[in-house]
């Protein structure tokens, strides 16, 4: 027997908020049931659920989201994400077109945006 996974839970101080962001993101809804206010919010078709917690991040993750735009290149979608109120933390790209960049979605945890898999397709 073996185990599958579930959920990959973020702990933050505004489930429903931090949830929005990333409903934006990955172009998933919210649960259906969740509500402002409510302290468990699953966005069930990307297996993210977000739980509110008292503390406060306070060192940088130690597991985090590799994006892949799927309909756009990476610096498209770094400027989309920032729009959406990501911030860059740091910037990994190369003169070749390689790399990535590291953001932070609004309560700053790390996630990265890599290239697409046109652009990897592209680079030979």
């Amino acid at each position: 027997m073996t185990s599958a996974i579930r959920h990959v839970t973020i702990s933050c101080s505004d489930a429903y908020a931090l949830a929005g962001f990333w409903s934006e993101v990955l172009g998933q809804p919210r649960h259906e049931d969740d509500k402002p206010g409510d302290e468990e919010v699953l966005i069930e078709g990307a297996g993210l659920l977000f739980v509110t917690v008292p503390e406060t991040k306070s060192q940088r993750n130690r597991i985090h989201i590799d994006l892949q735009p799927q309909d756009r290149t990476r610096e498209e979608e770094v400027e989309r994400l920032l729009g959406f109120g990501a911030t860059m933390f740091d910037d990994r790209r190369t003169p070749d077109g390689r790399g990535w960049a590291v953001l932070r979605d609004p309560e700053g945890n790390e996630f990265c945006v890599e290239r697409s898999a046109r652009e990897r397709d592209n680079a030979g």
